[in-house]
């Protein structure tokens, strides 16, 4: 969470909320592109039987990304019945750690990139040589 923290403060404009439980939740010009979600009722623990309070929510560019991603291998990202149809994907913060940094990397920088104005994001690509 740290580094997720780190590279998330690191893109511009970007801004962060903590909820009163201690939930970040990161922003850029208002537009929300990655939290971490509070338990919900669509998101069951498979072992447990208990709604999941460790699940974190990316933004990505559009279904074929969303759908790319849930098909990784790994199995590390997953979405629920709440997000079909909206372009996120969900990981568990314990499924972070199998994520090298780069990866990490880029998909906070994949998700800024879905909100950011096309200046700012045209700007920071350019200065990134992405």
């Amino acid at each position: 969470m740290a580094d997720l923290d780190m590279l998330a403060l690191a893109l511009p404009q970007t801004t962060k909320e903590v909820s009163d439980d201690g939930r970040p939740a990161y922003r850029v010009h208002g537009k929300l592109y990655c939290c971490q979600r509070g338990r919900r009722p669509d998101a069951i623990d498979p072992d447990t039987g208990e709604r999941m309070n460790d699940v974190l929510m990316f933004r990505v560019a559009d279904q074929d990304v969303k759908e790319l991603l849930l098909a990784d291998d790994r199995g590390l990202y997953f979405t629920t019945p709440h997000f079909d149809g909206y372009p996120a994907v969900l990981i568990r913060i314990p499924q972070l750690e199998r994520l090298d940094r780069e990866e990490l990397a880029d998909l906070v920088a994949e998700a800024w990139l879905t909100r950011a104005q096309k200046r700012v994001a045209k700007a920071w690509l350019a200065e990134h040589s992405v």
